[in-house]
């Protein structure tokens, strides 16, 4: 694994576990960037953080592709 796939690797952990404790706990990151506490703003997370999950599986599922392919680098 070069040093791009492990950033890469890095990179889409980090967003799939944000994304994902924004999607199921709007509160915890509500409470942390000091939003109201309004309907509106639980539907707005929940949605940020569907988009960021998904971004990091992406990236994680691309990496995973990328080096079961023979003949990639190493």
């Amino acid at each position: 694994m070069t040093s791009s796939h492990a950033i890469m690797l890095i990179v889409g952990i980090l967003a799939l576990g944000l994304g994902l404790t924004t999607l199921v706990r709007p509160s915890v990151t509500r409470r942390l960037l000091g939003m109201p506490d309004h309907e509106a703003t639980t539907y707005v997370l929940r949605m940020g953080g569907m988009m960021v999950t998904v971004f990091g599986l992406v990236l994680v599922l691309f990496l995973a592709a990328f080096t079961a392919v023979p003949g990639a680098p190493q």
